[in-house]
């Protein structure tokens, strides 16, 4: 195994939302193609139960599109809060993701990673263990996408309006959704890892605190 090869792509797969290209199909075979990778992604118990909603028709894009935009008013306030700390970089994040939902309607590709099963009164093993077995298979799915030329971006702010989505695309109730996650070609594929913490500063050895 091409460890540098992988290591590359673990590093740099970024989230991408100013430099898709919002123009460019995005082929079938090729959401098919990474989504089979996903899928041997490890899961709870051998349940296998993720399905995979892989929206492409304009009109239902452009509604779950508004359906992410009428919560857009938690990013201004994300923002603000990041302005008021002096915190530029996490600002520009939120930036992003603003200017991000006004074209959201114009990606190819939108796709939403579902698991069977509630998280209601569920104990934290219970809920560790559901979204240990759907998170990891939509990782796989971004690591491929970004391996064949394609971005991606993990979002979350449209399950304020799960129930909703879910009319939309005749999810069942006992199916919940975990993300939204765009797909498109990318602008370049010229990324770079980002600016983290020094791992020895977030790495704890055998107790808490202790490096």
């Amino acid at each position: 195994m091409d460890t540098n090869a992988t290591d590359l792509l673990l590093t740099t797969t970024r989230a991408v939302r100013r430099r898709l290209d919002l123009e460019r199909p995005v082929p079938r075979e090729l959401i098919e193609e990474c989504l089979r990778i996903a899928i041997q992604a490890p899961t709870g118990g051998n349940s296998q139960g993720w399905r995979w909603v892989v929206v492409t028709d304009a009109d239902v894009r452009l509604k779950l599109a508004e359906l992410y935009r009428s919560q857009a008013g938690i990013l201004e306030q994300m923002r603000k809060r990041a302005k008021d700390n002096g915190d530029q970089a996490t600002e520009r994040v939120y930036q992003s993701a603003i200017d991000f939902a006004e074209v959201l309607h114009k990606v190819p590709v939108l796709l939403i990673p579902c698991i069977q099963g509630r998280v209601n009164n569920a104990s934290n093993p219970e809920v560790a263990g559901l979204y240990g077995s759907i998170i990891p298979a939509a990782w796989s799915f971004m690591l491929a996408a970004r391996s064949r030329g394609l971005g991606t971006v993990w979002t979350s702010i449209h399950l304020a309006k799960e129930k909703e989505a879910a009319e939309l695309l005749g999810i069942p109730d006992d199916f919940i959704q975990v993300a939204l996650i765009p797909v498109a070609y990318t602008k370049g594929i010229d990324f770079k890892p980002a600016k983290r913490t020094p791992v020895e500063e977030v790495t704890y050895w055998d107790h808490w605190g202790d490096n």
